[in-house]
């Protein structure tokens, strides 16, 4: 069960080292023709070693990169351009880890009164369920029980692989990312609140969601008759707030997809 957890910065830090996954044969014919022991099997195992848990058996092409390596090579360059930690979160008890970085300096105005800021997240596996990733996006938190809402801006993946040598570019992922980020903040943000909808790409907005939250936007569209990509943005950033679980599959790809196919249509 892949359950999370939040956790302090030191819980994800943990030491993890490899190990070569060799056997015994039981078999005494076996053991007198090739050895006791079989060694460079092509695998080998993932293991936490604070609690000696193996957190997973991968195949020798994989590239172990250590949650700690990669804070080490990331946090001076978030500091320097003022970010700040917001939040780490656990998976499967260490298999996976999300940090989460916030920029509160910088202040997005969606409404009336009401703002959120960029944020940067960096993805790690010990497991192989995910790549080493970064990704950005401009995030609010719009109710006291912790939910939060916003859209993606940009994302990378690097797979864990001894032939992948971009993934020695973290720290260059990271600053493109941010600069990334703030050039979108600058040029792209205005042009959704200055470029007024063609009324043909409502229709295409409504048709990116799943069935049950259709008539939720439309309801919504009406109530509130956006104006600008801009105020489309933000209808459907509501509508996966108020009417899409969070555990959902179609709300995490939705946000996922909102930021880019709102731009597509602005530029259209």
């Amino acid at each position: 069960m892949n359950l999370n957890k939040a956790a302090s910065l030191s819980e994800t830090l943990f030491p993890v080292k490899e190990y070569p996954a060799n056997f015994a044969y039981n078999n005494e014919e076996k053991r007198e023709k090739w050895g006791r022991v079989k060694e460079n099997t092509g695998y080998k195992f993932i293991v936490r070693e604070d609690t000696n848990e193996i957190l997973s058996c991968m195949t020798d092409e994989y590239r172990l990169i250590t949650n700690e390596s990669i804070h080490k090579r990331i946090n001076p360059i978030l500091e320097k351009n003022g970010a700040k930690l917001r939040e780490c979160s656990l998976y499967s008890d260490g298999k996976k880890t999300i940090w989460r970085y916030v920029f509160p300096q910088t202040k997005i105005p969606i409404g009336k009164g009401d703002i959120c800021n960029p944020e940067v997240g960096i993805v790690n596996s010990y497991d192989g369920s995910a790549e080493l990733q970064t990704w950005s996006g401009a995030f609010r938190l719009v109710c006291s029980n912790g939910l939060i809402v916003g859209f993606k801006l940009s994302s990378s993946r690097n797979k864990h692989s001894i032939y992948n040598n971009n993934i020695n570019n973290i720290e260059e992922d990271i600053i493109n990312t941010i600069e990334k980020t703030k050039e979108i903040l600058v040029d792209s943000l205005p042009l959704l609140k200055e470029t007024n909808i063609k009324r043909s790409h409502i229709k295409k907005v409504i048709e990116m969601l799943p069935t049950y939250a259709m008539e939720p936007l439309t309801q919504y569209l009406i109530a509130n008759n956006p104006k600008t990509y801009w105020d489309l943005l933000n209808a459907l950033t509501y509508i996966s707030t108020h009417h899409m679980g969070r555990q959902r599959g179609a709300t995490l790809k939705l946000e996922n997809e909102i930021y880019p196919a709102i731009m597509k249509l602005a530029q259209a």
